[in-house]
């Protein structure tokens, strides 16, 4: 049975163009030593040919059409669906091999969330995948994911949730080659963050948008991919190109003070470190300099340190009425004071949790309150 794909018609058996030449020689009475004669090559390669060995080359097409009067086009078409089944056929089983490949990611969440369509067979998951990661084979796979292990911070536990992990960069990294991104400026980026520091009392539908569009006037994709089971990334930072940085966020810890610490931790290390690493921000950490001083410098942007005298003045009793007054004075978010209470150990993890501000993934894939 035929089938068709994308619009195009591939039937399941395509013959070497040979045997049509060789139902043309029989129909006009013309041996195959004859046909090397009147096209002067010789009989080896006209049995080649006839017998599928040997491909029908333009030049050899040119020939026929003169001798036969059958069209070089016609041929030269023939030779191509014949070579182009093949190859197909050969891609087949080697896509076939590699379901062992394909079933260790979270397909089926990768469909739900749109990244990939659904797929008929096993080869036909390991083809999408493959198209998704932009590569050509499973080795290709490898080779990439590689390199961005060695660019990877120690931090990372990377090996138990490599392709989770592997797949949820990928959709921030298709995400921001897509957006219209202006290079990079340190300044301008600086300005942004300033600004998106009074989002915080913002809800996503009105905070996602607007930091989003700011960041790609200064040269930062912004990217909000949803978690994958087993990823347990909440953000990850890394350069697309010298002049387009990258800041990934999944909502993971779906509180505000864990997401607005995650997306200025991040900035921290466009702002300060190397382009040539990837910084991935996972339940372990390990304390490098690296790590700790974004730590320090998303802290210290958000409630600056000119404050930390008002913080800790309530550290005999931190009720809700001062966690929110002292936000209100600093301009940011209560519950990211309360996350910083609880960081420093000022406030018991169980209290105020309630000033926090949840995030959650609709359906359609925004976050909301």
């Amino acid at each position: 049975m035929n089938k068709v794909i994308r619009n195009e018609y591939l039937p399941n058996e395509v013959s070497p163009p040979g045997d049509t030449l060789r139902e043309l020689l029989g129909e006009r009475g013309i041996s195959q030593a004859d046909l090397s004669a009147r096209m002067g090559r010789p009989q080896k390669t006209i049995s080649e040919i006839a017998n599928g060995k040997a491909a029908i080359t333009p030049e050899t097409a040119l020939e026929l059409e003169l001798v036969l009067g059958v069209a070089a086009e016609f041929w030269v078409a023939r030779e191509r669906d014949y070579r182009t089944h093949l190859a197909k056929a050969r891609q087949e089983r080697r896509l076939r091999s590699d379901v062992a490949w394909a079933r260790r990611f979270p397909v089926r969440q990768m469909v739900e969330f749109g990244w990939i369509p659904a797929a008929e067979d096993v080869a036909g998951r390991v083809k999408i995948l493959l198209e998704f990661f932009g590569v050509a084979s499973t080795k290709q796979w490898k080779l990439k994911n590689e390199s961005y292990r060695v660019a990877y911070r120690k931090s990372a536990t990377f090996a138990p949730e490599e392709y989770a992990l592997s797949a949820w960069l990928r959709a921030g990294i298709a995400t921001g080659e897509r957006l219209a991104v202006k290079p990079y400026k340190r300044d301008a980026f600086l300005r942004t963050l300033t600004e998106a520091r009074g989002m915080t009392t913002s809800p996503p539908s009105e905070f996602q948008p607007k930091l989003t569009s700011l960041c790609a006037e200064s040269g930062v994709a912004v990217a909000f991919v949803p978690e994958l089971p087993r990823s347990r990334a909440a953000g990850a930072t890394m350069w697309l190109g010298p002049s387009r940085a990258l800041i990934q966020l999944s909502f993971r810890y779906k509180t505000d003070d864990h997401f607005w610490f995650t997306f200025f931790h991040e900035a921290a290390h466009v702002l300060l470190h190397k382009k040539d690493a990837i910084f991935l921000e996972t339940e372990e950490r390990s304390g490098e300099e690296d790590e700790e001083a974004a730590n320090r410098w998303a802290a210290d942007f958000l409630i600056p340190r000119r404050y930390n005298r008002d913080l800790s003045s309530g550290a005999q009793y931190y009720s809700k009425k001062f966690i929110q007054d002292f936000a209100e004075t600093v301009g940011i978010a209560p519950g990211i004071v309360v996350g910083r209470l609880q960081h420093d150990e000022l406030l018991p993890h169980t209290h105020c949790n309630d000033l926090k501000r949840k995030f959650r993934w609709s359906a359609g894939g925004d976050k909301q309150r």
